[in-house]
């Protein structure tokens, strides 16, 4: 669908383009420029517009319609932009955890070496390590 409202789009836009450059414009004649004619009316001289003029507004409306259509469908189309690229697949990723050292003596020697620190400090005796 998506593909069929851009081909559409690119011949609105072609149409538009080529009706609005056979046109004539409306201060195009020489005696506009000199204040001449109908230069003071709304619609120039010619009155409201002709056959191009209202296929024109009629294919601008299509055209901003089909704009409008296309945005939608790009927006809330199942595909991403990255749906025809081949990306790497995803592999897990491992980090080494901080090697924390084992403590070598246990609770009850290091709770009985701060009890002999205790005591040795109070007799003023040098600590002695197991």
């Amino acid at each position: 669908m998506y593909m069929v409202l851009l081909i559409f789009q690119v011949v609105i836009c072609t149409v538009l383009v080529g009706l609005i450059l056979i046109q004539k414009g409306q201060g195009a004649d020489i005696g506009a420029v000199f204040g001449g004619g109908g230069s003071q009316t709304v619609f120039g001289a010619r009155g409201a517009g002709n056959f191009l003029s209202h296929t024109t507004a009629v294919i601008g409306a299509v055209f901003f319609l089909n704009s409008l259509g296309l945005a939608y469908l790009s927006d809330h189309s199942g595909s991403n932009a990255l749906s025809g690229i081949a990306l790497p697949s995803a592999v897990p990723m491992t980090t080494a955890a901080p090697v924390v050292a084992a403590p070598t003596q246990s609770v009850a020697t290091t709770a009985s070496l701060a009890a002999a620190a205790v005591s040795s400090a109070s007799a003023g005796k040098p600590l002695a390590t197991p």
